[in-house]
């Protein structure tokens, strides 16, 4: 974790507070350490200034490192590969922990850690973000930039898995978003940039997040026969839960709503009634039942 940053939890949320920037204690907070755990938490209780703002903002590009990357091996016969892409100032670590006790023997999971960025949503104070991002939503500016290093570093580490190994790519939060940027760099054959994309992926998973770029995209699919064929048969699975105060329930259906429109006609969207910015069981199930089935592996 950064020095300079504050964090408040609650389950699995975690959101950067400016070091320095008071909360008033409430019940449930307990300070331990360099980090402050709180019971309820909301982005939309953090209020930064204008000037700081803009001190995050997409033109002040540089060049960051990512993270240290967590590798759970399987433990029966590998069949399937699956990077894991980790929620905004979080780390591979603490998924790689939960993804080791999913009843999945046969899929490696890498879990990257995404690098130490200045974030617009947090007044241009720095954590772990695969992009940039402002404003969480499905109609907000994009950081196709960072979107495009990401999908690059998730490609990267999939490129050296043994030809005979299916592989995906799944996520929480902007985890999530990045993935499914990811699955449009893959019908789509190239980067936003334009650079190729030769990645090819067989699942696509995303928990509690949004799809970036959903403006363009039905019209790029619309001129490639080959993208539209590749849309269609990707499987892609979309959970949600309809109280999350982060990533407001509506984004996550508004992105399934825009990728089955696109052509995505293998796609799922799982909705959970009293679920938060976090996942439970029934979530978690969910997943190792659909990966199990989509992935065709050993029971």
């Amino acid at each position: 974790m950064s020095q300079n940053l504050w964090w408040c939890k609650s389950k699995t949320k975690c959101y950067a507070l400016p070091k320095g920037k008071r909360m008033k204690r409430q019940k449930g907070m307990k300070r331990h350490s360099s980090i402050l755990f709180v019971k309820d938490c909301s982005l939309k209780n953090m209020n930064f200034n204008r000037s700081a703002l803009d001190s995050g903002n997409r033109s002040n590009r540089s060049t960051y490192e990512f993270g240290r990357t967590y590798v759970v091996r399987p433990k029966g016969r590998h069949q399937a590969t699956v990077v894991w892409l980790h929620g905004l100032g979080d780390s591979g670590s603490s998924w790689s922990q939960l993804l080791e006790s999913f009843p999945l023997p046969n899929i490696k999971w890498i879990c990257p850690t995404a690098p130490t960025r200045p974030v617009a949503l947090f007044g241009g104070f720095p954590c772990t973000a695969w992009c940039d991002v402002g404003e969480i939503s499905e109609d907000a500016p994009d950081d196709l930039e960072g979107l495009d290093a990401a999908a690059a570093h998730v490609a990267n580490l999939l490129a050296t898995e043994p030809a005979d190994i299916k592989l995906g790519v799944g996520g929480f939060s902007i985890g999530a978003a990045t993935a499914l940027y990811s699955s449009m760099c893959h019908v789509l054959g190239q980067y936003g940039n334009g650079n190729p994309y030769t990645l090819n992926l067989s699942v696509i998973v995303g928990l509690s997040g949004w799809l970036p770029c959903s403006r363009a995209l039905k019209n790029r699919l619309e001129r490639s026969q080959v993208a539209r064929r590749l849309a269609a048969s990707l499987p892609i699975l979309l959970c949600h839960g309809q109280v999350d105060d982060v990533v407001a329930y509506m984004h996550g259906e508004n992105s399934a709503h825009n990728l089955s429109s696109a052509g995505f006609r293998n796609l799922i969207f799982r909705t959970y009634s009293r679920l938060g910015h976090y996942t439970i069981p029934e979530e978690t199930n969910e997943v190792c039942n659909w990966l199990t089935r989509n992935l065709a592996l050993e029971g």
